[in-house]
């Protein structure tokens, strides 16, 4: 077989699949040697079992939960279950009351802190900010140059923090739904927030002013004592230190929340880490949150969403202490965040006091998210803790006798591919043989690499995802083959064939693999529970489907063109024109003449 410039193509193609399937298999062997990876995918709950725990909500002075705050508490014990890295975690209620909560494997020490802690929210004045991620530590000034939000007509972010350095990437302003201004609840004449009396939150203003939390002026020597939650003073060489080298994306787990003493925390998002003063307003000191239509000046219902704050005495008097002092700082000194679970959910910069007690947060919101965000501030100032009942092992739901069934289902399912490919394409179907083991030895690597480094796990139904995609990538090889038989019959030379039919398969199987993945992907942001295994499978084959098609069977069709065999037309390769009912062709000039079918031939009939 000569190296002519397309055959070298098709060998470097096939030369980077292999350093492809060597690094994943070569990864999964040191993380498996070095590390607790397995050669075997993680089973879910259904199929392994694992840990059952019944946890009972447990509120100040013994009074019974109700059924939002037990809706609130399943929330936040999903979102504790799935930060501590479990996959596939089942958290329902028992009798109205109780939370069971049921995850594969053993369950954590962590883990179980996780569950048992209240869900602790407060305020705190914010000192210093800087994007999410690691700060070198070389020269210049600290955290650089932050944006402020002075004015009511900035762009409202994400998770309503504004305070960013400069030249930082802001968090996407188009995800809409967090605030723009926590202000008093005297209503405003246009209705948009922008009163004089209130909290403005963070969002990115049009021009930026430098912010006083810089290193030179944070980092306060070791014998200053802080006067108040909004003195540079807390921030001590140590604690600047700390806060240059910490990464929100791997730090966030690690933290120690103390009331007393200031705190480095990020927003839920990441995007964004602070230096925070100790907690100067309780969660517990809010009485009520709601949400809804934001009521003008004139009595009348705006268009706009905003959640309202209530506070008891104390709180009302804590937070008129606060914002009084607040309104008269400048850049990041100037926000009041909002901390739930050791991260910020907003914080808003203060335009002037709020003393009265009740408060308003306005901004891009929706009526879900503007619920979602009362929720969490109603909810989250609860000091409601959880109780653990009983805590057992329990069997899979499943077993090991339906995974045995699931396996042998779709072993027959790929016997039927193969029987059906080398009856219909002869020779020609080993090719499609040797693409579907390519394609199983990527997918299994690769379930194996996500249970080591996600925790992955596979459940029923993410066998099922696996099944139904052995007809998925069967189909993008049937058309490939599809094409170039055609071009075969129209009297084209086989190694012209499989390029003419390259081309015009490509197109079709990147269609028919997106509108594959973007019904995966609906199916996992819409599907509950362990659905979103399928969906997660079929998204994974379905990438590994285009890898294969890409990196091995097209370049394998190229050289098998070259060889006598193939490119002859044997009758068992698949491909022999005589049986495709090719058309007789004589080149006239430039151009070529269908002069008909050969003798005997049978025009479009079956190979």
């Amino acid at each position: 077989m000569a190296l002519n410039p397309r055959n070298r193509t098709a060998w470097r193609t096939l030369a980077g699949l292999v350093v492809v399937l060597a690094t994943l298999f070569g990864g999964l062997a040191l993380a498996s040697t070095l590390g607790s990876a397995t050669w075997a995918p993680k089973l879910g709950l259904d199929l392994e079992g694992g840990s059952q725990v019944i946890l009972e909500p447990v509120v100040v002075g013994g009074r019974e939960p109700n059924a939002q705050q037990i809706e609130q508490a399943v929330d936040i014990i999903r979102q504790r279950v799935d930060a501590q890295g479990v996959a596939e975690a089942e958290v329902t209620t028992l009798g109205g009351r109780n939370i069971v909560v049921s995850m594969p494997g053993q369950m954590t020490e962590a883990t179980r802190q996780a569950l048992e802690r209240s869900s602790q929210l407060s305020f705190r004045a914010v000192l210093q900010s800087a994007p999410g991620t690691a700060t070198p530590t070389s020269t210049t000034t600290g955290t650089g140059t932050s944006t402020a939000t002075p004015t009511s007509t900035a762009t409202p972010t994400s998770s309503g923090a504004t305070a960013r350095p400069s030249g930082s990437a802001t968090t996407s302003s188009a995800r809409s739904g967090f605030p723009k201004a926590l202000q008093a609840t005297t209503p405003s004449p246009s209705g948009t927030g922008t009163s004089a009396s209130g909290l403005t939150a963070n969002a990115t203003p049009a021009a930026t002013t430098k912010s006083t939390a810089t290193k030179s002026t944070g980092a306060a020597t070791p014998a200053a004592k802080p006067t108040d939650g909004s003195d540079l003073a807390w921030i001590t060489p140590a604690l600047q230190q700390q806060f240059d080298s910490f990464d929100c994306a791997t730090d966030v787990a690690k933290i120690v929340d103390d009331p007393a003493k200031p705190l480095i925390t990020c927003e839920s998002d990441f995007s964004v880490k602070y230096v925070l003063g100790p907690v100067e307003v309780f969660g517990r000191d809010i009485s009520d949150a709601t949400s809804g239509l934001q009521t003008l000046q004139s009595g009348q219902l705006g268009s706009l969403y905003e959640v309202r704050l209530t506070f008891n005495a104390k709180g009302a008097t804590d937070f008129g202490r606060v914002t009084t002092r607040l309104v008269s700082l400048t850049g990041v000194r100037n926000q009041f965040a909002i901390v739930l679970d050791d991260v910020v959910i907003s914080a808003p910069t203060v335009e002037s006091a709020i003393t009265a007690g009740t408060a308003s947060i306005t901004g891009s919101f929706t009526a879900e998210s503007a619920k979602a965000l009362a929720d969490q501030l109603k909810f989250g100032a609860l000091p409601l803790s959880f109780q653990i009942q009983t805590a057992e092992q329990i069997s899979p739901t499943l077993g090991s006798d339906q995974l045995r069934k699931g396996i042998i289902a779709g072993i027959i399912g790929l016997l039927l591919v193969v029987v059906y490919s080398l009856f219909q394409y002869r020779a020609l179907g080993l090719v499609t043989v040797s693409s579907l083991v390519v394609a199983s030895a990527l997918t299994y690597t690769v379930i194996c690499l996500l249970g080591w480094g996600y925790d992955f796990r596979l459940t029923m139904a993410g066998v099922t995802g696996v099944i139904v995609s052995i007809g998925v990538t069967a189909d993008s090889f049937i058309i490939f083959f599809e094409r170039v038989r055609d071009e075969v019959r129209d009297g084209r030379p086989l190694k012209s064939a499989v390029e003419a039919g390259w081309s015009r398969a490509r197109r079709t199987i990147l269609i028919s693999d997106t509108v594959n993945f973007l019904a995966a992907i609906v199916l996992w942001i819409l599907a509950a529970s362990n659905v979103r295994g399928f969906a997660f499978t079929l998204m994974v084959i379905t990438v590994i489907d285009i890898l294969v098609v890409f990196l091995f069977t097209h370049p394998v069709l190229q050289l098998l063109a070259g060889t006598t065999f193939f490119g002859g037309g044997h009758r068992l390769s698949g491909l022999d024109p005589q049986r495709l009912g090719a058309k007789t062709v004589r080149y006239v000039g430039r151009g070529r003449v269908a002069l008909g079918a050969p003798r005997g031939a049978v025009e479009g009939g079956p190979s």
